[in-house]
């Protein structure tokens, strides 16, 4: 049983949650509803629905559930399903639920954000899921977070059958990095500095600069000084990178910085950045750091994805760097404790 935090969610992993069996059979009653059998109890569910609801342990014993509670409720109130890959098939989202009087808090975005996360953690190429043709809300969730309408697996009329693609999130090894300084690389940093990042240069950047920024960090990652990450879309098109920095004075050593988190803008809105960060953070836990820190410009989009991954603001200061167009702008520091 394990248990996550953003801002305003909690999300365990718990297929015995005591009320699990209560968010299953209403997801269960309402369904049937929803396909035209309206029945009163649990009882009269069909078999293969009614032991879901009332062993739910037993009938996902090989599968992900994961549970959301809003912040200052004492018990979960939406539910999903990651199911186990099966027959050479990507895994597969099933069951996700929000009690009524619970929604709009964005709890089903959160359960379909860590379901995506534990699937890409296992090395899925894909997940997939089915949606009645009616859900109109569901379904547009699912587009948002990057699901799209594939060849049906379920002939059922009205029943749409989607798929994800997962990005592959590896590490980079120095000639790696050599390799792709002056083309994918060097392209994301442009990309970023296009669209406005704060990120150490000034618009318009050229292709040779960025190129010789990413050449220098391939002797730092030579060097032990940098670790470098790289996520790549199934078809290998580079989607975004993040940067572990490590300090080299003697009473710093427990200590290391995130820099240069990069999502290129047509792979945003997806959990990519969270992605990276999560394997950063992962690396420098495992390796003996047990404090990261970052710096990111004050109100900019990374701020949200920071703070809902645990991090703490330690200050801001005024007009620590001038973004692209070259206007001053402050700065946030963040820090996050490890282990």
């Amino acid at each position: 049983m394990t248990a996550r935090t953003t801002a305003h969610i909690a999300i365990e992993e718990n297929r015995s949650h005591p009320d699990l069996a209560g968010l299953l059979g209403a997801y269960h009653l309402v369904n049937q509803a929803e396909k035209g059998t309206i029945v009163a109890t649990v009882a009269e569910l069909p078999a293969a629905y009614r032991v879901e609801a009332e062993d739910p342990a037993a009938a996902f014993a090989a599968d992900t559930v994961l549970l959301a509670t809003p912040a200052g409720a004492d018990a979960p109130v939406g539910c999903v399903v990651l199911k186990a890959p099966r027959q050479g098939r990507p895994p597969e989202i099933k069951r996700l639920w929000v009690a009524p009087e619970a929604r709009r808090q964005g709890l089903a975005k959160a359960l379909m954000t860590a379901a995506l996360r534990r699937a890409a953690a296992s090395g899925a190429p894909a997940v997939r899921l089915t949606v009645w043709a009616w859900r109109a809300e569901p379904l547009a969730l699912y587009r948002g977070l990057g699901f799209a309408t594939v060849a049906p697996w379920d002939e059922r009329p009205d029943l749409l059958c989607l798929e994800k693609p997962i990005d592959a999130v590896t590490r980079l090894s120095p000639d790696a990095v050599r390799a792709h300084a002056a083309g994918p690389l060097a392209a994301l940093l442009v990309d970023a500095v296009d669209g406005g990042a704060s990120v150490g240069f000034l618009a318009p950047l050229e292709t040779a600069g960025a190129a010789a920024w990413w050449s220098g960090v391939a002797e730092e990652v030579a060097a032990g000084v940098r670790d470098v990450w790289a996520a790549h879309a199934p078809d290998g098109t580079l989607t975004g990178v993040v940067t572990l920095v490590r300090t080299g004075t003697a009473n710093g050593r427990h200590r290391g910085e995130i820099a240069r988190l990069l999502v290129h803008s047509s792979a945003r809105g997806r959990g990519l950045g969270r992605r990276l960060l999560d394997t950063a953070e992962a690396h420098a836990a495992a390796t003996g750091l047990t404090l990261l820190v970052l710096d990111t410009q004050t109100d900019s989009p990374a701020e949200r994805l920071y703070r809902g991954a645990g991090w703490t603001a330690a200050g801001t200061i005024p007009d620590f760097a001038a973004d692209p167009a070259g206007t001053l702008r402050p700065t946030t520091l963040y820090y996050k404790r490890l282990g």
